[in-house]
């Protein structure tokens, strides 16, 4: 079942309960309030009854106790017996006035009435129905001096009860026309009010259907603008993945090609001089430069493989932070790259002021051996290359800087791409692999550290790294 179609049956429901308990509910109040005034009413009758046959028997009883009697009711009734009220006087055993048996009068339930009276009750009404008719009767004791009378009136109100059935008979009708006129109009309006819901099912159905450029263009404050808002956001959200999903699976391709084919070029070198010292007489400098070569191209596969698995571990080891000392670090690569920047002539420094990195040393070293070692690479003879650290608001932070041959502005981006080599030729002379960048970029990102890299082809390059403080490199 359609939701429209629920909210249609639950909003009728609901409303015919409603209407019909709470028009019972007046007409049941209306019709009490008039019985509860013909009450009233009949009290005050009775009493002025009472006070009126007693004046009169008083006066009479000196003569007879049923003289007193008839003399009474006589008096009595002509000031009470009018607009249809009739009374009567009982002793219960004798009619004095008024036969409660004959249906003129129609009293046959005034003895049942009498009798309900507690011995201390004075006064007693009650309606009685008779045949198709309904009488308010009302009695009240009287001692008299040698029995006990009951004194009584009599009204048919059986008017309140018709015009309750006619008032009855009328909202039902008006009940019947109502709810046809708000069945139509519920039903309009619950179509109405769910044809957002019914849009938006439209739009969910297309994106599970492939169009992921479909949107909702339902706008408001309310919660189905509020859902909608968030289709949208989520479909933007979903498009965005696809495309880094899409940009990961041919970054994934490029990785396949790039390293077939950086196997393929020292593999081949490596059979060619293999089977040429296999097939062809050599001399002993040419075997000697051909043992070298397969040497050379060995230990770069070695070294590919060594910095693959590396990069393979750091996917799946958890990383132990520690607090690291600047210092330590400094000492470490100074007496590491002495010897390269004394063979090559370069003019290198590496300072790091006082200060503490948190993260894993040996993963640290990496990046900036890294660093230097390209830094050593773009520099060439005689260059000039600075390693600096220095504590930064919240974090440290370290500066390589070369005046080597720089990099193009439009190969800065792809650097950290694996197997991307600015200079092919120049990077496989020199022994690399092309995924040093690739492992500097994850190592800083596990850190939770930014870096960025500047640089003017012909003048140098710098590269920024920022680590932060325990707090924030903790949340990473």
């Amino acid at each position: 079942m359609k939701f429209a179609t629920k909210l249609f049956f639950a909003i009728t429901a609901v409303l015919t309960i409603i209407f019909t308990v709470f028009g019972s509910w007046m007409m049941l109040s209306y019709f009490q309030k008039n019985l509860d005034g013909e009450f009233e009413q009949a009290q005050q009758e009775g009493r002025i009854f009472h006070n009126l046959f007693d004046i009169v028997y008083d006066s009479m009883a000196e003569y007879g106790h049923e003289y007193g009697v008839y003399s009474a009711v006589e008096s009595a009734a002509a000031s009470v017996e009018r607009d249809g009220k009739k009374c009567f006087i009982w002793s219960g055993e004798q009619d004095y006035y008024g036969d409660i048996n004959r249906a003129y009068y129609q009293f046959e339930e005034v003895k049942a009435l009498s009798q309900e009276m507690a011995e201390k009750e004075s006064f007693v009404s009650g309606v009685r129905p008779v045949e198709d008719k309904y009488y308010l009767v009302s009695v009240s004791k009287y001692e008299g001096i040698s029995e006990l009378l009951y004194l009584g009136i009599s009204r048919d109100i059986s008017s309140i009860y018709e015009d309750r059935q006619n008032l009855l008979n009328q909202y039902r009708l008006a009940l019947v026309i109502l709810l046809m006129v708000g069945t139509v109009s519920i039903y309009f309006l619950s179509h109405y009010l769910t044809r957002p819901i019914r849009e938006l099912d439209a739009v969910m159905e297309q994106i599970a259907g492939g169009n992921l450029m479909e949107r909702s263009d339902y706008e408001s404050e309310d919660e189905i603008g509020t859902l909608s808002r968030n289709l949208n956001h989520m479909a933007d959200r979903l498009v965005e993945q696809m495309k880094e999903k899409e940009e990961e699976a041919r970054a994934k391709e490029r990785f396949t090609a790039a390293f077939a084919h950086e196997l393929k070029t020292p593999l081949t070198a490596i059979i060619g001089y293999a089977d040429m010292l296999n097939t062809v007489g050599m001399s002993e400098e040419e075997c000697r430069e051909a043992y070298y070569y397969i040497y050379r191209q060995g230990k770069r596969l070695e070294s590919l493989s060594h910095k693959l698995l590396e990069l393979t571990s750091m996917e799946h080891t958890p990383l132990k932070k520690v607090r690291i000392s600047a210092k330590e670090l400094e000492e470490n690569l100074r007496k590491t790259m002495r010897p390269i920047f004394e063979k090559k002539n370069i003019k290198g420094r590496i300072v790091m002021e006082k200060g503490v990195l948190y993260g894993d040393k040996e993963l640290l070293l990496s990046v900036f051996y890294n660093l230097l070692d390209n830094a050593v690479k773009a520099a060439g003879e005689e260059g000039f290359i600075l390693f600096k650290g220095m504590p930064a608001e919240k974090g440290y932070e370290i500066k390589v800087v070369d005046n080597g041959c720089g990099i193009p502005e439009q190969d800065i981006a792809r650097i950290t791409e694996a197997f991307y080599m600015v200079d092919k030729s120049r990077s496989r002379k020199e022994g690399g692999a092309g995924i040093g960048m690739t492992l500097c970029q994850k190592i800083i990102s596990l850190h939770g550290g930014l870096w960025r890299i500047s640089s003017r082809p012909g003048e140098g390059t710098v590269v920024q790294i920022f680590f932060p403080e325990r707090e924030e490199a903790d949340r990473v």
